[in-house]
């Protein structure tokens, strides 16, 4: 199997500003969660999706949505892309879904100058309290190559 990709936290000056941007912390806890951040792995050598962990506990409400700053970032190879997308069982249980439904990661999205900082926005589309622990699996990212058109015009590098 093609080894094409690699996860790594963004900076902890990026994580700070994100975070700070998203929830009210002080310096300390933001260090403590940005050290605990885990990076995305496969549960299984049979599983497609790499896990992501949150890096606190959340609980969402029906109806209520969380931005979630990942803390971290992925380099691809040129052709391919990361889709990410809950994880089923918590859409079975919870009707837990991204805001943007599948959140796609562009290679090239590593290199913009938010260090390609992932986020997800999850919404709890059910009707009760789903409260994730801090280290539970949230969302997955499956890599997935992409092909373009004959004609494409695209002339960035």
């Amino acid at each position: 199997m093609p080894r094409i990709a690699e996860f790594a936290k963004v900076s902890f000056n990026q994580f700070e500003t994100a975070w700070k941007n998203t929830f009210l912390t002080d310096d300390a806890e933001i260090r403590r969660i940005y050290d605990s951040i885990r990076l995305p792995s496969r549960a299984t050598s049979g599983s497609a999706g790499y896990d992501f962990y949150t890096p606190v506990d959340i609980s969402l409400k029906p109806k209520e949505n969380f931005l979630l700053p990942t803390g971290i970032r992925v380099r691809m190879e040129d052709g391919w892309f990361l889709g990410v997308m809950p994880k089923s069982g918590l859409g079975f249980k919870y009707r837990l879904q991204m805001d943007n439904t599948i959140g796609i990661i562009d290679g090239d999205y590593y290199y913009s100058d938010n260090e390609g900082h992932i986020f997800v926005c999850l919404m709890n589309e059910g009707d009760k309290v789903l409260e994730i622990k801090k280290g539970d699996r949230i969302v997955q990212g499956i890599f997935m190559p992409f092909l373009i058109t004959d004609d494409d015009k695209t002339t960035d590098i």
